[in-house]
């Protein structure tokens, strides 16, 4: 909960933490939070999607078992995916799940089952896997996304709140200005506070 000084030697340095992020290069900062005015424990890079380390811990959130739950996609395929070149199945982002069996039929380089670690049996289950979460419930697909601050139940909220995909993205869309009527329907959800809002 907070800092033990009775333990701590008197001759301890204080901790310089990084202020770059060792992945991307980009500042690692600490944010501080709107409401109570108080600095973040954490430090957080702020390169966003172009942080490699960022775009693969977001893929790795996105087939999670309370997200997609895309069964065979789990964190070592994910490493073995995003580390392979977009022309022989390469995965950067969500949307090349749903295309890679595609792409994996139309590469004229190695196809997955004859890869190290797979086979024809496993490579065409995780296709049928990848198939199977094409139609989602909309509380699992923004849970999935994700989103700093957005929670399973805040998900629910969300979900419950306008219905389906076309309409929370066409609110989020609106409210992306931080002003007028979306801003204010999306405010007046129990649960959903300027932080959250503002990181949808």
């Amino acid at each position: 909960v907070d800092v033990d000084l009775d333990k701590r030697p008197a001759d301890a340095e204080p901790f310089a933490f990084p202020t770059t992020c060792p992945a991307c290069g980009s500042h690692a900062v600490r944010d501080v939070n709107a409401s109570s005015g108080r600095i973040d424990a954490v430090r957080r890079c702020t390169g966003g999607l172009i942080c490699p380390a960022q775009a693969k811990e977001k893929l790795k959130h996105f087939v999670s078992r309370h997200a997609l739950d895309i069964e065979g996609l789990g964190d070592k395929q994910v490493e073995f995916f995003f580390d392979l070149p977009m022309e022989e199945g390469g995965i950067r982002q969500p949307a090349d799940i749903f295309t890679l069996a595609q792409r994996d039929a139309a590469s004229p380089l190695i196809k997955l089952k004859n890869r190290d670690g797979w086979g024809e049996t496993s490579a065409a289950n995780l296709f049928a896997a990848i198939d199977a979460r094409r139609e989602m419930p909309l509380n699992r697909v923004i849970f999935a996304l994700g989103i700093r601050h957005v929670g399973d139940s805040s998900a629910n909220l969300l979900a419950r709140h306008y219905g389906t995909w076309e309409a929370f993205e066409a609110a989020m869309e609106a409210a992306s200005l931080g002003a007028g009527p979306a801003w204010d329907d999306l405010l007046s959800i129990d649960g959903v506070g300027a932080t959250m809002a503002g990181s949808l």
